[in-house]
């Protein structure tokens, strides 16, 4: 697989990273392309004008969008009912560009001129107090990010959110090693303890637990290093 073909193909992307292609995201929904395993049609947020763009590029006939995978729709932007919200923090988690904002059991809000309407963040709330809300009439409430979103064009947004991806995962990745070196360094700190006692069943029995814990979290980082 040529590593131009694929980074050809995800430049035509929108970069919702909304999964509804069947992939995790835009870059792995690029790379299904160019090997064959997915077809140009997948793509919701893409639309029809996606899917001539990618016909055009790799040479294909231009077909219908896939009902399977969805349906092209105006664009939307995620709005949270704050009178609703319990701050649970689920929808931060899934929000693929760090477009909401809020704190554990506080109020939680979008970030308008960041969100993709990618609508992961409506599943996994607990007390459905998020909506997809059009553009225009986000707009016409007065939310005057909205407007400016709307005024952007597909090849903008995805460029904005191309960058937001991208920093989310850098973000996550490192907030993972260091929740990995602190586990570590808990579990060494707890074996430099056992090691001081005097000598046990028991207490072999805890310092090869404390022990495999280490090992697990030299693994883990070994892994995200990979990544």
């Amino acid at each position: 697989m040529h590593a131009d073909l694929v980074d050809a193909i995800d430049a035509l992307l929108p970069q919702t990273q909304c999964t509804k292609c069947g992939y995790n995201g835009c870059h792995p929904y690029a790379q299904a392309v160019a090997r064959g395993d997915a077809d140009i049609n997948q793509c919701p947020p893409g639309g029809a004008s996606g899917i001539r763009k990618l016909a055009r590029l790799l040479g294909r006939e231009q077909k219908p969008l896939n009902p399977s995978n969805g349906m092209e729709t105006l664009r939307a932007a995620a709005l949270i009912d704050e009178s609703r919200c319990i701050g649970c923090m689920l929808c931060i988690k899934a929000c693929p560009v760090d477009a909401i904002v809020g704190a554990a059991k506080r109020m939680h809000t979008v970030l308008t001129a960041s969100c993709t309407g990618c609508e992961l963040c409506l599943p996994p709330c607990p007390v459905d107090c998020i909506d997809m809300v059009e553009l225009d009439a986000l707009s016409k409430r007065g939310n005057r990010h909205a407007a400016a979103l709307a005024a952007q064009s597909v090849d903008d947004m995805a460029a904005i959110a191309r960058e937001r991806f991208g920093f989310h995962e850098f973000r996550v990745a490192r907030e993972q090693e260091e929740h990995s070196r602190r586990l570590a360094k808990k579990a060494r700190d707890k074996l430099a303890h056992l090691e001081q006692l005097p000598g046990s069943h028991d207490l072999d029995r805890k310092k090869a637990t404390v022990q495999a814990a280490i090992e697990r979290a030299r693994t883990r980082r070994t892994a995200l290093d990979k990544q």
